[in-house]
């Protein structure tokens, strides 16, 4: 079971690639629209620049749990994760979309309750 915590690490990190490449390369495209429940194309190119930053911000998640994740760096894997759970938390909360929660927050808790309790 010890070699489950790293592989959830790379499967949190691997999702926050995807959403820096949703938001910031594909959010005004018919597939970053569709993922994001986008309806109008000018709404969509009005908040490209703001979705962009999101996707940076996704990106130093993924960054630093792939970096924690090959200097085996425990103590980073822990803090990247806490930051993904609160990002997701905030997230869900600030637009009352509950299922931003589960897609993001749900594998982080998974992988820091694997951490301490297997």
């Amino acid at each position: 079971m010890e070699e489950l915590f790293p592989i959830l690490i790379l499967i949190v990190a691997a999702e926050h690639g995807y959403f820096l490449i949703l938001e910031m390369f594909l959010w005004t495209k018919p597939k970053g629209m569709k993922t994001f429940g986008l309806k109008d194309k000018a709404f969509a190119e009005a908040t490209k620049v703001l979705a962009a930053n999101q996707g940076l911000y996704n990106g130093f998640l993924s960054a630093g749990l792939v970096w924690s994740f090959f200097t085996n760096n425990n103590s980073a894997s822990l803090f990247f994760l806490y930051c993904v759970i609160i990002a997701g938390l905030y997230g869900a909360y600030s637009t009352k979309k509950i299922r931003l929660f589960y897609i993001q927050s749900i594998p982080a808790i998974f992988a820091v309750l694997i951490y301490y309790f297997i």
